[in-house]
């Protein structure tokens, strides 16, 4: 088995404001490598930890980093956006914090096998959980014209999406397209000179958009922020970490929603609409990681943590 140097996005951030109390009840609902639980686990004494991953590779490396704190830790092989069914099938009312980083994990980038990156040569998957059906190579290859240039446009924010689509179309005409490469090829031949001057990679953001549409990560997300904060209990912080702006954007709103949801016209005297506000954010803009943590883990450069409180 591989081993991955890792290094947890904005974890002194996320410790500080979880505010763990050693006999809560903690969930990591995208445990990943470990690196977030491990800090939550060591704080616990009488407490419990769930952790949720999809990817039972993910379950499996975790499990032995985590070994030392077994006694404190439930695994659970499942999608972040179920954390409320999944804790309700536990036996478990409330939880004291909750936390999820958004972003794809490190063995999932760099290991060429998954089909994540454009810099290594592999099968068209991007798939997180292995036992699920839809794969990259069906989208780029079965999908039509109208899906495919909304997916790039929306997901990845590609000005080039219509040139992009149509280089896709015109080259599985020819043969199907089966690997990274040859998609990440196809997908710079269809770029504009100035835009391959550009400092990343070309084919990083369509990468990214198939990988959501893949995984259906927006749609889960907005699941998430719509079931897991009912579990919270009185007091309880929710703390979410993204990658980029339409995630950011469905945690913003999520919170939003149950922050600032009153509808009532603003001149009316009193709110009519039955409005509860369950959630408060703890800060006002998301937290950024520092100039340091940038230069010691460049994937965290576009990270934003997002924390609220039940109420």
């Amino acid at each position: 088995m591989t081993e991955f140097r890792h290094v947890s996005v904005l974890l002194d951030a996320c410790m500080e404001n979880l505010k763990i109390d050693p006999d809560g009840i903690y969930v990591d609902g995208t445990l990943g490598l470990g690196g977030h639980s491990a800090e939550i686990a060591k704080r616990l004494c009488g407490g419990r930890l769930i952790c949720i991953d999809r990817d039972e590779t993910a379950i499996e490396r975790a499990g032995k980093r985590l070994e030392a704190y077994a006694d404190r830790i439930t695994f659970v092989h499942g999608n972040f956006s179920e954390t409320a069914a999944i804790l309700d099938s536990l036996g478990i009312e409330g939880a004291d914090g909750m936390l999820f980083d958004l972003g794809v994990s490190s063995p999932q980038l760099d290991e060429a096998e998954r089909g994540f990156s454009y810099q290594h040569d592999a099968p068209l998957d991007m798939r997180m959980d292995k036992s699920a059906g839809l794969t990259a190579r069906q989208i780029v290859n079965e999908w039509d014209e109208n899906r495919l240039n909304r997916i790039l446009w929306d997901y990845g924010e590609e000005r080039y999406a219509r040139r992009i689509t149509a280089a896709i179309l015109s080259a599985r005409e020819k043969k199907p397209i089966e690997t990274t490469l040859e998609l990440a090829d196809i997908i710079r031949g269809a770029m504009p000179a100035a835009a391959l001057r550009e400092k990343q990679h070309p084919a990083k953001r369509s990468f990214q958009a198939i990988r959501i549409a893949v995984n259906d990560e927006l749609g889960e997300i907005e699941t998430m922020m719509d079931t897991a904060p009912d579990k919270l209990r009185q007091g309880g912080r929710l703390c979410v970490i993204s990658f980029h702006s339409l995630e950011d954007r469905i945690v913003k709103s999520g919170i939003a929603r149950r922050e600032n949801g009153c509808v009532c016209p603003r001149e009316a005297p009193i709110c009519t609409c039955g409005f509860v506000q369950t959630l408060k954010s703890v800060t006002r803009k998301p937290i950024l990681p520092t100039a340091e943590e940038t230069e010691r883990n460049p994937r965290a450069r576009s990270a934003k943590l997002r924390v609220a409180e039940r109420v």
